[in-house]
């Protein structure tokens, strides 16, 4: 069987703990924790700590945890996803990477199985061939990084960045050997690159987590299961035949209100899902 997350962006409301009970209760294997300030603040000098606190919560519960990057406003608190591994500014550049460093620091003491990351939009006035040379350097160090630490580094195409098709963490992949993929199956609807069960069975090898929610076709908006387009029990097939073993994610950032009832229909639906593969 497959083993399914919850994010806890979806739990934006909720005490870490109280989320991780739901989670746990509802029946996953593991929770997607989204570093931020309310619920583990990485940027903050006691991040240690919280993160040995955070093992000793995740061991109780049983759950595998996937350690998620994309707070929104965690490094500024007027730009959304700034700085980032793109910005012209040496020192924002280096800020990012010392963030995504220390997340891989919170993945190591927790034994965690990735930690997954994006490049942001590119910034207006920056050329591409400098943001992909600033990316690319980026990149290259926090994957040495993470071999030093014994983590997994997962690159997310994400619709709206300057990465956001496959062949953009190919050309990553190349620069950084060892760099996992960061499979969101529903941005492959909102590209329209290619069919998400393809891309699985195409990419099994190479996938460092996984993540699942429903979209409609082109849009960019994350939704419950059974109120978009994307066909779910084909990408479950396909994680199955391919031996994918890691967390596959439920990121619903936007059901946050009712997350003590999506977290539930959520594997309730997958778990139906999965049955009828």
């Amino acid at each position: 069987m497959l083993r399914y997350a919850y994010n806890t962006n979806g739990c934006a409301h909720h005490r870490l703990e109280d989320a991780l009970d739901l989670i746990a209760e509802a029946g996953y294997a593991g929770v997607a924790l989204t570093l931020d300030w309310h619920h583990l603040d990485v940027t903050a000098d006691d991040y240690e700590v919280q993160a040995w606190n955070l093992g000793v919560l995740l061991r109780e519960r049983g759950l595998g945890l996937v350690v998620e990057t994309g707070a929104r406003f965690l490094l500024d608190p007027r730009r959304k996803h700034e700085p980032t591994l793109m910005s012209p500014e040496a020192d924002g550049r280096e800020r990012r990477l010392d963030m995504l460093t220390r997340a891989l620091d919170v993945c190591a003491a927790c034994d965690g199985e990735t930690v997954s990351f994006w490049s942001g939009p590119l910034r207006d006035g920056v050329a591409r061939a400098d943001a992909w040379a600033w990316l690319e350097e980026g990149v290259a160090a926090l994957v040495e990084r993470a071999g030093r630490r014994g983590v997994t580094a997962s690159f997310e195409p994400e619709p709206g960045h300057l990465t956001e098709h496959l062949a953009d963490y190919d050309r990553l992949a190349a620069a950084a050997p060892g760099l996992r993929l960061a499979l969101d199956t529903g941005h492959l609807l909102v590209t329209g690159e290619q069919d998400p069960a393809a891309a699985v069975r195409e990419r099994g090898g190479q996938l460092g987590t996984v993540a699942v929610e429903d979209m409609d076709r082109g849009v960019h908006l994350h939704k419950p299961f059974g109120t978009g387009d994307v066909d779910v029990p084909p990408i479950l097939a396909a994680l199955a035949d391919v031996g994918f073993t890691g967390l596959v994610t439920v990121e619903l950032s936007r059901e946050s209100p009712r997350a003590h009832e999506a977290i539930p229909e959520s594997i309730a639906f997958l778990k139906a899902a999965e049955g009828a593969r």
